[in-house]
């Protein structure tokens, strides 16, 4: 079997941002440096061409890209983002949607690969929100079906509903969308998906399992579909700062390898993002974040080496 493609680019973490923003920029780099610690190969590391504008205006309004190009975009428009504006997160934002769209590409090319970042699923067709610019998963999606792949199912677990790719594809029947998300949780205004699941406050590792389980086994049953484009966000977790729910390191491990393992035994090709993950404690982040690896390398001795990285990350912490 051979090694998952690693969608990568050092963008992802170069952006300047404020003191003390909320969003854990550094990330990315750590997880990448994490998994290079870990002694995963380098030729299994890609890095994508960024998105072009017409494959943004696949969904996309035109006037809303050109307004993030030219800077030109409404403060409060900028304000319901989160993120000052800057040339430099603008071609970060095409450099993330280019990896997901490449990540997509390689997993039906190969069954299975993994993209370092991506998950914007709060942007919208003419609007961005909560941290998103550009919908990098229904992006991937409508090229993916332009380039003939007849059904795909978007797989979204990050806590906070994907309530942009579910307004998206609201009119495409081939596109099906997915979402697993704390109720009470960001967007107070959620919008319908082909199948929402919204969960308590507190929901526990049993409960959780077991409506991922029951919701994937159903979508794929019912669907059939020929590419499963999945948002493995880890702000689910019980320490993580926004998300609400109690859920173990140990269960977003057997949530990612039930994931994976499905598709895999469904011979259905399986494309992830890393989606949302907000503990401001970034070692403690990446741990929960390399679940996902460990999930894809479970063939191999990753997984072993992944948890010497993080044995040793928490005893230089101590």
């Amino acid at each position: 079997m051979p090694w998952p493609a690693l969608l990568y680019h050092p963008c992802y973490s170069a952006l300047q941002l404020p003191p003390n923003h909320r969003y854990p920029i550094g990330k990315y780099r750590a997880l990448y440096q994490a998994l290079q610690q870990a002694e995963v190969p380098a030729s299994c590391f890609d890095e994508a061409p960024p998105a072009t504008e017409q494959q943004l205006a696949l969904v996309h309004q035109a006037q809303y890209i050109d307004s993030l190009k030219q800077g030109s975009i409404d403060a409060k428009a900028m304000r319901r983002i989160g993120f000052p504006w800057s040339p430099e997160l603008y071609q970060r934002s095409l450099q993330s949607v280019g990896g997901t769209i490449k990540t997509a590409e390689l997993a039906m090319a190969q069954g299975l690969a993994l993209h370092l970042s991506g998950g914007y699923h709060h942007a919208f067709a003419a609007e961005g929100s909560g941290f998103c610019l550009f919908n990098d998963l229904a992006i991937a999606a409508k090229v993916l079906q332009q380039q003939g792949v007849d059904k795909i199912l978007i797989f979204d677990c990050d806590v906070h509903q994907g309530d942009g790719t579910a307004l998206i594809f609201q009119k495409d029947p081939q596109i099906i969308t997915a979402s697993l998300h704390g109720d009470k949780n960001f967007p107070a205004r959620k919008q319908q998906s082909d199948w929402d699941l919204a969960l308590p406050n507190a929901t526990d590792d049993g409960a959780y399992l077991e409506a991922v389980q029951q919701s994937l086994d159903y979508l794929l049953a019912l669907h059939q579909p020929d590419l499963v484009l999945y948002d493995a966000g880890v702000d689910i977790h019980q320490n993580d700062d926004l998300g609400l729910l109690h859920i173990s390191t140990e269960a977003v491990l057997a949530r990612d390898s039930y994931v994976i393992n499905s598709c895999r035994d469904r011979q259905i090709a399986l494309a992830a993002v890393i989606g949302g993950g907000y503990q401001r404690d970034l070692t403690a982040l990446t741990a929960v974040h390399l679940q996902l690896f460990k999930a894809a390398f479970n063939s191999r001795q990753l997984p072993h080496q992944i948890d010497q990285v993080l044995t040793q990350s928490a005893a230089s912490r101590s």
